[in-house]
């Protein structure tokens, strides 16, 4: 039996579940959000709660239920009160910007670096050395960070580069003498 699954989503004030067709959809004041379910789950909305149970005993629905549960959670959350992922900048002459539609930095590149803003994410530069990436989509607001980092990831001999607030970056020591 499925630890995540048999629990059930509460629902916040303001927020609405819809499930229709194979597909379930998610209102609140942050946002809508649409995703399809899986033929071997089902979702039942009553009493402020979301209750998912699998359709049959077999091994595919079971495994479906706790993913399908942990999707319309995350779904739920951030329509309601979105997420975050703050991230840090480190290295002499490392710095972003953000305007409306794109994300410039300069990286120690010959050139500055411009990143397209997806819709739904907004980017905020609190310092030119730390970023604010929040949205209702979980997984977009991650991806994103993903690809954020991946511009420049942080090296182990000086620790520069691009990092998540909280990561350790274990630093190597350099070559002796």
């Amino acid at each position: 039996m499925s630890r995540v699954g048999k629990l059930p989503v509460a629902i916040p004030s303001g927020v609405t579940v819809t499930v229709a067709a194979g597909e379930v959809a998610v209102k609140g004041s942050k946002g809508e959000m649409k995703a399809k379910i899986v033929p071997e789950v089902t979702i039942e909305v009553k009493d402020g709660k979301a209750w998912v149970h699998p359709a049959n005993k077999g091994t595919r629905a079971r495994t479906m239920w706790g993913t399908s549960r942990a999707q319309l959670r995350n779904m739920v959350e951030g329509v309601s009160k979105g997420f975050t992922v703050r991230m840090e900048i480190q290295g002499v002459g490392y710095r972003a910007a953000a305007d409306k539609n794109f994300l410039s930095m300069a990286l120690g590149f010959s050139h500055e670096i411009k990143y397209a803003i997806p819709a739904g994410i907004e980017i905020k530069c609190e310092k030119p050395t730390s970023l604010s990436i929040s949205g209702f989509d979980k997984k977009l607001v991650g991806q994103v960070a993903a690809e954020i980092r991946s511009l420049r990831k942080p090296e182990p001999y000086k620790g520069k580069g691009i990092r998540y607030e909280n990561e350790y970056v274990r630093i190597k020591e350099g070559k002796k003498k």
